[in-house]
């Protein structure tokens, strides 16, 4: 049995493909079409994925949709009559998801009639609940999802066993962790979708001097809940434009003039970031935080015999690493779970295993152990963009060398890293949600203080109070951190204990963590041999581990990873077998 699962005309459109139970491949449109976060239809993830599992689309049973109108549809029609546009658009995005066979036939250039799978809509927070769950390798935990809004909720939590998911509780709109943090966000200069992250590393510039007025912007209830101020924001009033069709996804402000006066003016993108707007970041992320550990601790505290001390955890908020870095001593949680792609992407692994255990009730027969979902590349593919590149590549004074073996190839890249080159690391499957994890990185020296400025320098160009994160070897991951739970999709950060902070400077934030990566050799031993060869030399079981692009989605294909090599003031590329030097 085949399932697709599609997250379509929203921010982070993708698509995945699961047969027999069994995920076979996933990836976002971005990677495809070159569009940050991407919105609209997923075609040419549809076209990866059928590729990669060698299917037609006619080959389909089913094809889930991680939308279901039907759900909260007295909240929507009161919204919908308290703000009449927004019904409107309501009911064309209804259109278009009820036309998801035509567009796909469209594409793929076939008539509507040949595609027989039955379309399922799938609820937004059971999906993502889903996408952590049936994924994960607990066998009953307590689950929770929250991200800004879907199907007019925006948090959800419900215990997982077995096969099976079972719902608690919710919190509808227009009360939003998501879209508190992405209005503030806003606030500070950030208005790009998917600016949060950005935010979050501010954060530990500053303090958290605004802490009374955030505790009336956001807090939490008796009933394990939360409710935002809603003066402070403006989307529950009017009618907010946000653009989720084709292309880049953008949202006008969320917040309210009320925020502007309590807090002083907002900053424009070009402005320079005062103490101010370091204060209010900390102050943001210090109140999520508390929201959080509240909501989870009371969640705890009422379920956990049902779901034991493990949490499932999904949503757009699952991003936040410094939160889910603290998980582990702020709440009785012991294990947590969090999928590589936990945002919406994540929506059509997770609307697929919904349908196959849920809805069919198969058992589950499949752990996300990993990331490298992706396509890959053969050598004939190789080979001809080598080729195509040739005069380019021979006139920057390229050389190339071709190693079949993996040892060797590891020993020289990790000495050229050790040496303090830059080095573009392509092998493999393209990773599976917004982090390079060693199949499409850039690769350094975390020992180097001065490497991150010359990354910024040649390549990233991105703010200079972003932090640059590691990937470490798994095994010593109690050696280097206060905490040693894996954290194989960079989705937690830890703090680095006091005497190995000197010893890899260019990857510690200002506030000593770390955004690690944590390297198995299951379930990646090239990138792992690669670690530890330059463990060998250096002493140290760490790189520096950043996304192979320059402000743009992560490098897909051979095509584009020479391409960014040869435009920035990369040293070196390792393309598969070959290395590439300049």
């Amino acid at each position: 049995m085949i399932i697709l699962g599609i997250n379509a005309y929203h921010g982070d459109a993708a698509a995945a493909i699961i047969r027999d139970g069994k995920l076979v491949a996933a990836a976002e449109e971005e990677r495809f079409n070159r569009i940050k976060h991407s919105a609209g239809f997923p075609g040419k993830a549809i076209r990866c994925c059928l590729k990669e599992a060698r299917v037609s689309i006619k080959d389909l049973d089913y094809i889930a949709v991680p939308r279901n109108p039907k759900v909260r549809i007295f909240r929507k029609i009161y919204y919908g009559i308290k703000i009449p546009k927004l019904a409107l658009r309501r009911l064309l995005a209804l259109r278009k998801t009820q036309g998801i066979k035509n567009r796909l036939a469209e594409i793929l250039g076939i008539d509507p009639s040949q595609i027989k799978a039955k379309i399922i809509n799938v609820e937004h927070h059971r999906s993502h609940l889903a996408s952590s769950f049936f994924v994960s390798p607990f066998e009953k935990s307590l689950l929770f999802s929250a991200d800004g809004m879907g199907d007019f909720a925006s948090t959800m939590w419900g215990i997982g066993k077995g096969n099976k998911i079972q719902i608690l509780g919710e919190v509808t709109f227009p009360h939003s962790l998501g879209l508190y943090y992405t209005a503030i966000t806003q606030y500070l200069g950030f208005p790009n979708y998917g600016d949060e992250y950005k935010v979050m590393g501010l954060a530990a510039y500053g303090e958290p001097e605004y802490r009374e007025e955030f505790k009336k912007i956001i807090f939490n209830t008796v009933d394990l809940g939360f409710k935002l101020g809603l003066d402070y924001f403006i989307y529950h009033k009017k009618l907010v434009d946000m653009h989720f069709e084709d292309g880049y996804p953008a949202l006008q402000p969320l917040y309210s003039g009320y925020l502007e006066k309590r807090l002083g003016p907002h900053r424009n993108e070009s402005e320079p970031i005062e103490t101010r707007h370091k204060n209010i970041a900390a102050s943001l992320q210090e109140r999520l935080e508390e929201v959080l550990f509240t909501l989870l601790n009371s969640f705890y505290e009422k379920y956990h015999s049902k779901g034991d001390n493990r949490l499932s955890l999904s949503g757009g908020v699952a991003f936040n690493c410094v939160a889910n870095g603290k998980i582990f001593q702020e709440t009785h949680f012991k294990e947590v779970y969090i999928p590589p792609a936990c945002g919406d992407a994540g929506l059509a692994v997770g609307a697929a295993y919904y349908i196959w255990n849920q809805l069919l009730n198969k058992p589950r027969e499949f752990m996300m152990q990993h990331a490298y979902w992706g396509p890959q590349f053969n050598y004939a593919e190789l080979n001809y963009e080598l080729a195509a590149r040739s005069q380019e590549l021979e006139r920057q004074g390229c050389k190339i060398i071709k190693i079949e073996d993996k040892k060797e190839l590891c020993q020289r890249t990790a000495g050229c890293i050790a040496d303090g080159k830059v080095v573009g690391w392509f092998q493999g499957r393209m990773e599976w949600g917004p982090r390079a994890l060693g199949n499409r990185s850039i690769v350094v020296d975390p020992r180097r203080p001065e490497i991150k400025d010359l990354l910024n320098l040649r390549i990233k160009h991105r703010e200079p109070f972003r932090p640059f994160a590691p990937s470490m070897l798994e095994e010593k991951l109690g050696e280097y951190c206060q905490q040693s739970y894996p954290s194989p999709f960079m989705l937690f950060a830890y703090k680095i204990k006091p005497e190995k902070l000197k010893l890899i400077p260019a990857v510690i934030h200002i506030d000593g963590t770390a955004r690690i990566q944590s390297v198995n050799y299951q379930t990646n031993p090239l990138y792992w041999q690669l670690i530890k060869e330059f463990e060998k030399i250096t002493g140290i079981p760490v790189v520096l581990n950043t996304s192979f692009n320059e402000n743009e989605p992560i490098v897909c294909s051979p095509k584009e990873a020479l391409g960014c090599f040869l435009r920035t003031k990369m040293d070196m590329l390792v393309l598969e077998n070959f290395i590439i030097n300049k």
